[in-house]
């Protein structure tokens, strides 16, 4: 059995805290980087974070709070990154020592936007950390319903078995169920492609398409990913499991998506930069469909969905045009 001194969280969103909760209920403890005042105190005095999954209560006596990354990964060999993909770099780029020795363990479902890279590629190249000390979890997991203790299935991806059991035991419960893959690339782009699809979803229903219209549209959304994952990532996958077709119908489909959401105000009408700033949390398909589409110019994969979501987020398309379009493609 892998024995772990502390695990070291970093972000303070709803997915960290999600995750944070379950640690502490698993019994471990946890240095969780927090570097927003008003989330600090209210944990440390209400035992909540006052600004997401405000009713989820948290074990303070196995949380110890720092807003110093080098503090908070020290004594603990084991850390797991919930921050938003666009704010990797923000995060990591006060460490003073080298994270090469750590197991690093990825819940981030976006790209570094600086690096076109997922984060595994990034830590693995700008860090050097192994990919056989890398690791992920991902799969169809709305952190509203994680914390309220609501069945789930989560994978948990990783080139080494050892890695992959580590993250078994730090998140595994009667609630939370972990399936295992090395799939690490294909998963890691998969979780990247659902939240650009999400949005085209939200941009269908924003300018008034119904459920037989984004049925399709869906379908077009697994296929797509399942060509580009092939293309790129050769490998034995399923497709149709959680962590490939479960996380996209349920980003496409829950009102929890914020991508979706993000479609949904820009299809209404909204400009993108008044959506994203309606917006609570990050659409981390924002900044997805750039890097895709940048990604996919060196491969010439055909990717009409992700095309249209880029050509509405950063080339002002009208999203009405843009999804008509899109509808004779998938005709």
């Amino acid at each position: 059995m892998y024995l772990h001194k502390r695990c070291a969280v970093i972000g303070y969103g709803s997915w960290a805290t999600t995750l944070v909760a379950q640690l502490t209920a698993n019994g471990k403890n946890v240095n969780w980087l927090i570097t927003n005042k008003e989330v600090e105190n209210g944990i440390l005095q209400d035992g909540h974070n006052p600004k997401y999954e405000v009713d989820l209560k948290l074990n303070r006596s196995r949380i110890s709070i720092y807003s110093d990354i080098n503090k908070a990964i020290d004594g603990c060999n084991v850390i797991i990154l919930a921050c938003p993909s666009a704010y990797l770099h923000t995060y990591l780029q006060p460490l003073t020592e080298s994270i090469k020795d750590y197991t690093v363990i990825s819940a981030i479902k976006g790209i570094v936007p600086q690096d076109l890279t997922t984060v595994l590629e990034f830590l693995q190249a700008i860090y050097n950390v192994p990919y056989k000390s890398l690791g992920l979890i991902s799969g169809p997991t709305h952190a509203e319903e994680v914390s309220r203790g609501r069945l789930s299935f989560l994978t948990a991806a990783s080139d080494s078995d050892s890695t992959i059991r580590i993250i078994e035991n730090l998140f595994s419960s009667d609630s939370l169920i972990l399936n295992r893959s090395h799939d690490i690339f294909g998963i890691e782009y998969a979780a990247v492609l659902k939240n650009i699809y999400a949005i085209a979803v939200g941009l269908a229903l924003g300018t008034g398409y119904g459920e037989n219209f984004i049925s399709v549209l869906v379908s077009g959304c697994a296929g797509e990913m399942a060509r580009f994952l092939e293309t790129r990532f050769p490998y034995k996958r399923d497709i149709f499991s959680a962590a490939y077709m479960g996380d996209l119908i349920v980003t496409c489909y829950s009102d929890y998506s914020r991508n979706r959401r993000l479609g949904l105000l820009i299809g209404r009408g909204n400009t993108v930069k008044s959506a994203m700033n309606e917006m609570t949390m990050i659409a981390e398909g924002y900044y997805s469909a750039e890097c895709i589409h940048k990604v996919n110019q060196a491969h010439g994969i055909s990717m009409p969905i992700v095309e249209t979501v880029y050509n509405v987020l950063y080339r002002g398309e009208n999203p009405r045009k843009a999804i008509a379009s899109l509808a004779k493609q998938l005709g």
